[in-house]
Order: C-alpha cells, then sequence, then structure tokens
C-alpha cells in the first residue's frame, strides 16, 4: 500500500508540476547525478537482448535495475555518486558482474560478456582509487567536462578551502578574484575569459547561484563534498541560465558503515612571508594566524534503510593591520588636530599601533538518505555558513573608524525523491529552500568623514576615508550594507531510458520573493583634503583661535566639505524565472551518439522593484516631459529565449578507447542585477507629478537619473565545441578540445550629460544626466586546451592541461564578458575606435599541472601549479577627453588614446605543494600529519592589478590630458620623456586582500601544517 501511495503521490507531484509551468515559474536545472551506459555479449561476442541489468551501490542498499533492448544496449540513469556493482543475468547464461565508479554527472560505458562456465566476471572499470588522472572516457557524451573527487579533494592543497580552488584544475577555466566583498572569502572561478559570475551552480541539483552579483551564493566544506563536476561547452538542455559555465557539486552520504574524520589547519604569522604589494618593509609585518577544524561521520541509523552524514568545519583566524611610521605619523599630527578643537564633534582621536581584523567562520551540513524501496529513495540535507569579520575594510593608512563589524548568514534545506516507473521510467522532484543575509554595521556614526591623500588614492579599496563614517564607496564599485536572498525552488524531470533513446523532460521553478538589500545613504560631510595631517599639524598656530580665517585646516575644511543628506538607499524585488525543457540522448548505432535538446526560459519581474515598474522612473518621466527621444518606453521581461542544443559523439567502431565530441548550442542568462541597482532605487517611492518641466516629480537640471533601455534583449552566448579524446591503454589519457563562445546582447552602460550629450528643444537647461543600461555588447571567446593524464598505480599521478585562448570585447576603461556593465566612451560613437580590444581576464597562455607522487618511506606530495601568461588592463585619466562631458576616459600618451585594456600586467606563477605520510592502525584508523606549503617560491604575484590610473602613478606626469614627460619636482619644471607604455605600469596592492584570499593576485609564501584522522 505504501509503494502505491508512493507511486500516485509522485504522479500528482509531476502533474501539479505541470500545472505550475502552465500558470507560473522557473529555476536552473541539470543532472547532479550519473548513468551508465553499456552493452551485454555473449561468449561469442554477440549481442544479448531482453538481459536483466542491475546496479547496486556499494556500502548501500540502492540499487537500479533494467533490461538490454532489441540491440544487447542498456542504460540506468539517476545514479548518485559511487562505486556501483554492475550484475547482468539471462537465461542460459551465468551471472557478469562488474565493478563500476560512476561520477556526479557523468555517462561511464562498459560492456558485460556472459559465460556459459559456472564462473562469475569480476573486473573493475580502473584499478585502485579513481581520481581525476583516472577517469574512464564517456563514448556517448558531447560535453567538455572535468570531474574532480573527493580523492583529489583530500590530496591536494588548497590556498583557500574553497571548492572553487580546486576548480582550476580542469581546462578552459582559470582563477579571478572574488566580485563581492559582501562574499568575500568565496574565491571564484571564471570561463571563457569572463569574471566568474556568468555561471551556474547546483549542489545536490538544488541552485546556489547569487542572482544580485552573480557567481558562488553559499560555501561548503571540502570534507562535505563527495565531487563535483566542471563543466565548459555543450550542456544538455536540463542546463540553463548559464552563458559561461556550469559547476555541479554533490555533497556525501551515509554509508552501511561507520566513517568519520577530524582535520587541523594552522597557519601562523611565523609561516607566512610579507606581502611586499600591501605591507612593504620597513614597515611592521602585519600579525596573522588562522586555524581551521574540520570534522565529519556517517553511518546507518538502520542498515539498508536510513543513513546520516554530517560535516562541520570552524575557520579561526586573526588577522590585523600593523600602521607604518608613515601612517601613525599622520594618525598623531591628525590627533593634534582633534585635541585641538578643529575637527566639530571630535575632541580625540585614539592612534593604534595595529588593528585586529578577526574572521569566525562556521560550516555545517547533515544530510539523511532513506531507501524507502527498491523503487523509491528520499534524502534531505540542510546546510548552514555564519561568519563574522571584525574591523572590516581597515586598511593601511584608514583608522579603525572607517571599519565595519560583518555579519553573513546563509542557509539552505533540500529534499529530493526519486521513483521509479517500471523498468524505463523514473521521475525525480527537488524542492530547496535557500536564503542570504548579510549586514555591515560601520564602527562610527560620525555624521562626519575626513579623506586625506595619504589614505585615499585610486588604489584605495576601502573607500575614500581616512577617520569617520565609512558609505562604502571605493574607486572600484558602491557596495551595499545589507544584502538578502530568499529563494525557493521546485524542480521535476522524468527520464526515459530505452531503445537506444534516454529522453529527459523537466519542469522548473524559482520563486525569489525577496532579492534586495540597501545601500550606505546616511547623511555624512565628507571633506576631502588636499594636504596630509602633517602639514596642518605644522600650521596649527595659525589655528588660534580656531575661528582665525587663515588656519589652513578650517579654510580647506569649509572648502572641500560636501554634505550628501540622508535617503533611501534600498532595492527590493521579487522575482520569478520558468524554464522547461526536452531532450534526449539518441544511440544510432554503438559507434554514434546525437545529443539534441530544447530549452525555453523566462523571467518574471526582473524590471520591477519595491512593486513598481519603471514607467514610475523619475528619470523616465523627466525625459518624456521635456520631449527627449532618449528612450521610448520601458524594459519588459523577454520572452524569446528558445535554446536547440544539438552534439554527437562518435566513437570509431565502437571503441570504449577513443571517442570524438561537436555539438553548439544557444545558452540564455539574466546576468546578476548589481549592475543597474541605480534604476531600481529610483522607484523606492511612487513618482511625483512630472508632466511639465520644473514640475516636482521631475529630475532638477543635472540631477543625476538611471534608465534601462526598452529594448532590453537576454543575454545570450552561442558555444560551439569540438573535442577529441583516447585513452593509452590504462595509464596514459590524452585530450585536446576547441570552444568558441559569442556572446550577444551583454550589458554597457551609457552615460548622458544634460546640454552637452542630451538636449532637449523645448525646454533648454531643464536637462538631467542620465545613466542608461543597453543590452548592445558583444564579445568573443575561442580557446583550444591540450590535456595528459597519467596514472601508474597508487605511485603516480599527473594531470597537466594547457589552454590557449583569445578573449576580447567592447569597453570603455574596463572589458568583462558578460558579468559586467561596461562602459562607453562615447555615447554618440558606442562601437568607437579603441573601445574594443581584450576582456580584463583574457589569458592567452595557462598551463596548470597536478601531480602526486608517492616516495620511499610512504611519504606522498602533490602539487597544484599554475602558470598563465600576463592579464590585460586599462589606463583610464580623470579628464574629459572625448569631450562627451564624462571624465574618466582612457589616458593619452605622447598624443595617442590608449585602447581599452592596452596594458598587460604580469605573468602569474604559483606553485603550490603538500608532503604527507599516512600511519595505519587496526584497518580502521588512519592517521596523516602534513605539510602545505602555498607559492613556494614566493614569487610577487600582483596578476592585472596595477594602478589603473594615471593621475594616480608615483610620479606624476606633466598633464592628465595628454601625458608626454614624468614631473622630477614639485613645480614640474624638471620632466623626463615618456618613451614607453612600460613606463607606466605600476603594480598596486590591496585588491587580493581586500576581496579575499587571492587568485588573480596570488598570495605571499605561506606554509600550513595539520594532521587528518579517518576511520
Amino acid at each position: 500500500m505504501l509503494r502505491s501511495l508512493t507511486r500516485l503521490s509522485s504522479l500528482a507531484i509531476l502533474a501539479l508540476a505541470a500545472g505550475c509551468f502552465l500558470a507560473t515559474t522557473l529555476v536552473r536545472a541539470q543532472s547532479f547525478e550519473g548513468a551508465l551506459v553499456g552493452t551485454i555479449l555473449d561468449p561469442s561476442g554477440l549481442r544479448v537482448a531482453g538481459a536483466t541489468v542491475s546496479a547496486r551501490r556499494v556500502e548501500s542498499a540502492f540499487e537500479r535495475a533494467t533490461t538490454s533492448d532489441s540491440r544487447g544496449e542498456f542504460r540506468i540513469e539517476a545514479l548518485p555518486p559511487g562505486e556501483y556493482r554492475v550484475t547482468a543475468q539471462a537465461s542460459g547464461f551465468q551471472p557478469a558482474v562488474r565493478q563500476v565508479i560512476v561520477r556526479v554527472s557523468s555517462t561511464p560505458t562498459i560492456t558485460l560478456r556472459l559465460s556459459l562456465a559456472p564462473i562469475e566476471e569480476r573486473v573493475g572499470v580502473q584499478g585502485g582509487v579513481q581520481s581525476l588522472a583516472s577517469q574512464p572516457i564517456e563514448t556517448t557524451s558531447s560535453v567538455q567536462k572535468a570531474t574532480i573527487t573527493a580523492h583529489d579533494l583530500a590530496e591536494i592543497p588548497l590556498a583557500a578551502r574553497s571548492f572553487a580552488n580546486i576548480a582550476y584544475m580542469a581546462p578552459m577555466t582559470q582563477p579571478v578574484e572574488p566580485s563581492d566583498p559582501t562574499k568575500a572569502r568565496i574565491t571564484a572561478v571564471a570561463f571563457a575569459g569572463s569574471s566568474g559570475l556568468n555561471v551556474d551552480l547546483s549542489v545536490d541539483g538544488g541552485d546556489n547561484n547569487d542572482d544580485w552579483i552573480g557567481g558562488f551564493l553559499q560555501n561548503y566544506s571540502p570534507d562535505a563534498l563527495q565531487e563535483f563536476t566542471v563543466r565548459t561547452a555543450q550542456f544538455d538542455a536540463d542546463t540553463s541560465r548559464t552563458n559561461g559555465g556550469s559547476v555541479i557539486l554533490t555533497t556525501r552520504r551515509g554509508t552501511d558503515v561507520w566513517h568519520g574524520s577530524g582535520a587541523f589547519f594552522y597557519r601562523g604569522q611565523a609561516l607566512n612571508a610579507r606581502n611586499p604589494l600591501d605591507n612593504p618593509e620597513p614597515n611592521p609585518k602585519q600579525p596573522f594566524s588562522r586555524d581551521n577544524s574540520s570534522f565529519t561521520l556517517g553511518g546507518p541509523l538502520r542498515k539498508g534503510k536510513v543513513y546520516l552524514f554530517s560535516s562541520y568545519e570552524y575557520v579561526h583566524e586573526d588577522a590585523s593591520v600593523a600602521y607604518s611610521a608613515n601612517s601613525l605619523t599622520e594618525f598623531k599630527a591628525l590627533a593634534q588636530i582633534a585635541a585641538a578643537g578643529l575637527i566639530p564633534g571630535v575632541t580625540s582621536i585614539g592612534v593604534p599601533t595595529s588593528t585586529l581584523v578577526p574572521y569566525r567562520d562556521n560550516l555545517f551540513l547533515v544530510r539523511l538518505d532513506w531507501e524507502q524501496s527498491p523503487r523509491s529513495q528520499w534524502f534531505v540535507r540542510g546546510s548552514l555558513d555564519r561568519n563574522r569579520a571584525i574591523n572590516d575594510l581597515v586598511q593601511q593608512a584608514t583608522l579603525p573608524s572607517t571599519g565595519a563589524t560583518t555579519h553573513s548568514n546563509y542557509y539552505s534545506v533540500l529534499i529530493g525523491q526519486q521513483y521509479q516507473f517500471g523498468t524505463h521510467w523514473l521521475g525525480a522532484l527537488t524542492l530547496q529552500a535557500n536564503g542570504f543575509h548579510h549586514t555591515k554595521d560601520r564602527n562610527s556614526n560620525l555624521g562626519l568623514a575626513l579623506a586625506f591623500p595619504f589614505s585615499a588614492s585610486a588604489i584605495t579599496t576601502s573607500g575614500f576615508e581616512t577617520f569617520g563614517d565609512n558609505q562604502f564607496v571605493t574607486s572600484i564599485t558602491a557596495f551595499p550594507l545589507r544584502r538578502d536572498q530568499q529563494k525557493y525552488q521546485y524542480r521535476y524531470d522524468l527520464s526515459f531510458a530505452g531503445n537506444g533513446h534516454a529522453a529527459k523532460f523537466g519542469v522548473n521553478f524559482i520563486h525569489e520573493p525577496v532579492l534586495g538589500g540597501a545601500f550606505a545613504q546616511i547623511s555624512e560631510t565628507l571633506v576631502v583634503f588636499p594636504d596630509d595631517p602633517s602639514f596642518y599639524a605644522a600650521n596649527l598656530a595659525l589655528c588660534v583661535p580656531v575661528t582665525n580665517p587663515a588656519c589652513p585646516f578650517t579654510a580647506d575644511f569649509a572648502a572641500n566639505s560636501s554634505f550628501s543628506p540622508a535617503g533611501n538607499g534600498s532595492f527590493i524585488q521579487s522575482v520569478k524565472r520558468i524554464g522547461v525543457y526536452a531532450q534526449d540522448s539518441w544511440r544510432i548505432r554503438p559507434s554514434l551518439t546525437v545529443n539534441y535538446g530544447l530549452r525555453y526560459d523566462t523571467t518574471l519581474g526582473l524590471f520591477r522593484a519595491s512593486g513598481r515598474d519603471q514607467d514610475q522612473n523619475p528619470a523616465f518621466l523627466t525625459l518624456k516631459a521635456l520631449g527627449i527621444p532618449l528612450v521610448r518606453g520601458v524594459p519588459r521581461d523577454y520572452r524569446k529565449a528558445v535554446a536547440p542544443r544539438l552534439g554527437i559523439a562518435y566513437a570509431p567502431a565502437g571503441s570504449s578507447s577513443t571517442v570524438i565530441r561537436a555539438g553548439f548550442g544557444l545558452y540564455y542568462n539574466d546576468l546578476a542585477q548589481n549592475g543597474w541597482v541605480d534604476a531600481f532605487r529610483t522607484v523606492n517611492t511612487a513618482a511625483g507629478v512630472c508632466i511639465h518641466p520644473g514640475d516636482a516629480g521631475c529630475l532638477a537640471p543635472g540631477e543625476q537619473g538611471a534608465l534601462i533601455d526598452p529594448n532590453y534583449r537576454t543575454p545570450y552566448a552561442l558555444q560551439a565545441s569540438a573535442g577529441f579524446e583516447h585513452a593509452f591503454g590504462n595509464s596514459w589519457h590524452f585530450t585536446v578540445n576547441y570552444q568558441h563562445h559569442q556572446g550577444v546582447h551583454q550589458y554597457r552602460r551609457y552615460e548622458y550629460v544634460g546640454g552637452v550629450t542630451l538636449h532637449s528643444s523645448s525646454a533648454p537647461g531643464q536637462e538631467p544626466n542620465i545613466s542608461l543600461f543597453r543590452s548592445d555588447n558583444r564579445s568573443r571567446y575561442d580557446g583550444v586546451s591540450f590535456v595528459i593524464q597519467h596514472r601508474l598505480s597508487n605511485h603516480f599521478e599527473l594531470t597537466a592541461h594547457y589552454t590557449l585562448a583569445s578573449a576580447s570585447t567592447w569597453g570603455a576603461t574596463v572589458g568583462e564578458l558578460f558579468d559586467y556593465v561596461n562602459g562607453v566612451s562615447n555615447v554618440a560613437n558606442p562601437f568607437g575606435p579603441g573601445d574594443h580590444g581584450p576582456s580584463g581576464e583574457d589569458v592567452r597562455h595557462r598551463l596548470v599541472i597536478v601531480g602526486l607522487v608517492q616516495l620511499p618511506g610512504k611519504f606522498e606530495v602533490s602539487t597544484l601549479s599554475q602558470f598563465e601568461s600576463a592579464r590585460p588592463y586599462a589606463l583610464a585619466t580623470p579628464v574629459d577627453v572625448n569631450g562627451d562631458g564624462v571624465a574618466n576616459d582612457r589616458a593619452v600618451v605622447n598624443g595617442v588614446q590608449t585602447a581599452l585594456d592596452q596594458f598587460r600586467g604580469s605573468p602569474f606563477v604559483q606553485v603550490d605543494l603538500r608532503v604527507s605520510r599516512q600511519f595505519s592502525f587496526h584497518d580502521r584508523v588512519k592517521v596523516m600529519p602534513f605539510a602545505e606549503f602555498f607559492n613556494l617560491f614566493n614569487r610577487t604575484n600582483p596578476g592585472n592589478n596595477f594602478i589603473p590610473d594615471i593621475s594616480a602613478l608615483p610620479t606624476p606626469v606633466n598633464s592628465l590630458s595628454n601625458a608626454t614627460a614624468f614631473c622630477l619636482n614639485s613645480s614640474c619644471t624638471q620632466t623626463a620623456p615618456i618613451k614607453s607604455l612600460n613606463q607606466l605600469r605600476t603594480p598596486a596592492g590591496a585588491l587580493g586582500d581586500f576581496f579575499g584570499l587571492g587568485t588573480t593576485v596570488g598570495i605571499p609564501f605561506a606554509a600550513q601544517i595539520g594532521i587528518r584522522v579517518d576511520f
């Protein structure tokens, strides 16, 4: 009766899902499990039809079964990652048994040969423990991907314990800085020359995407992960909302045997080298210590029925900022000024020699699996990530008052159920609720902030302030002091396998009732002084009395003050995403498989904020009142995102060691909302009356407005790929892949200036300034990768991949693919000369070596080494070179304007090494002490983090409009000519430390010691 009810409930759920699709929403759906494809042969090599084939997971009661078709072929779907015992039986034959390892989102191909003799065949797919260097070839899949296993996660040195670190082992990927300081410790991985924000990420089939800025949402302990697959091209139709790559993770589950582990990692100041970019000599070395503790436990609550797995990781980090002698001198001078009563409301300022910046993080996961019956399986997984940072954003030359206490809380609850309808049909349900809440609480609320040249420069990434309130506005971006994201996912997939076909249909939706936050918008007076505090302290005698107009400090205070009134900095949206797909993997013959599918996606509420459409945007109403035809309507949700997919996999003569892949497809993605958040904030309140110029609801002349172009189109990428893979015996593996990504309808920001590039014939002089967001950008990526893998028993493993690539796009002073809103140099010529060039993450050459060797005495040495050519960057000037009323154009040197990302930083080289020795006790207990060395050769790796503003160079130039020489004295009467653009290249610090543990920028040498116990 229970089984009947379960089947009826699954049918009802399917019907409900179809109804929900017709009425409402979706999300990103993709397979996080694997499949098994094979052929049954008799002793003479003929194919056997009607054989019963079962796959039972080792140390578990999980089992799937099917029968071979008329060609003797079979396919078993929805297999959770793990090791399986596959058994084939047919009348008149002895059973054939084979051990197979199925990876996440993989489809290994095997052959089972039945025997007349009473001998059971036991053949392993590969000997020993499988890892990245020993994966079987998939002869029926056209997807280009790499799978990283728990074995790799346990043995490879991870500079930051984030799964993104090890994703770099996959070809066609590259490290990037985390792009959001609200999630600074979640490292990022880039695809196809992008910045890592246009990627689809799922954990156990549940959505794990940050829909405001893009990239990873919640972090997980590496010890909680079973494995994950990094897919770089030719995804099936069940994958949506990505035009970069796809990362599919699966968490560990319990088995019929209790297992657990404990690990401890320690890194301290004495084990770290000095960072020469952010903490150069002779400044005191910044104190630092961090330790991680990780624990796991899993096993049967009821053998064969209910399984438990749990994990917990705690990060205890005590970082600090040790102030330089120059900073302390300026801070003491500022304290003298405060003691003299010159700073309103401030009579004293403390001057610490250093500021502690502690960070704490708790990562927790628990998972229950229930084998209800051979046909029905359930699991529920809950996970939390709670972290806190004190004195966040305090940096060298900024006092603790400019910092904040940051809290981030993530949670995810996911329920999954599978039900097998007979031999060939299987239904899978996924329900998930997850959320993210982030706050930044200022260390001070004075209503006042002071900025001095020694601490507020073009490379300052914590803000402009030296002392006082932080408005969280940096030279890079303005970022929120509050973030909220609530997401509810419902997904149902129905699979069919038989008669040479593996068809799949799905309906998916996400409801995101809360996608919002707030920017700092308290009332504040910001004073940007032209001189440092030591200058004003040296002239305190002129400030008696304090009202003396000859006092330099009070004079500059009055002349350089800007008041920002309190306002509503919040933004809030409610978004629904709808999608449906159908796909099939048709094995036309043993050597040829065609994968084809069709997907449709759309979004509801993408342009609504605070419950209002953009037709209530004051900028839209003002342009209408002025008769300016810049836009003729407001944007609407896009309804034409139809995405076909087609791929082939050809194994010559049915080979199991060679496969040729090719395919193409369209991939749509509503990109992150942070790019045009200014347009959302303008509709926080109902629009006022704006019918005629000058009405109260209109923007004032010169006031800034933000609009989204009504001709919005959902950005998409056309992907085309081809590849060849061959295994030389059981030890060597070679792959070559080519990828082409053509990006269309990416975002760009047009800055129109009233009276300069924006004119009203009916009311001249009344024009506002407008930021207009359009989806008219284009990009291109071409790359070819070569991969060599070798495995010699358990003594030696090697994976090496080299990628030759090129990524280009359009932009103003920075060029990014898909995931950023690029600027336009001149709105009158948006595709002008010099505006097309390399993307900011254009890496022409990249080599990664991953290896493990077992030395005498059972010592093991493993490495993860990265080598890549220099990434580009642009050099800007704070001058309106193009004459469109907007400053911050690309710099002009010797009469020639530099082009987009014309400069190159420095090549990146980082060699990480791990040395370990395992000791075994009583067959069950294994103890492994280890030492890890990151950036072994202590190479300075600024990447492309070079000073991007010609006005901020350490040696000033003679003209910001046309730099021809360097100034050798303060009056610039002595100069030296600029003979080469390389003279303008100056590495900058801060970016890596500011956004989190360095990836692109790299870290100085650091050693880490630890111990792991498994039982």
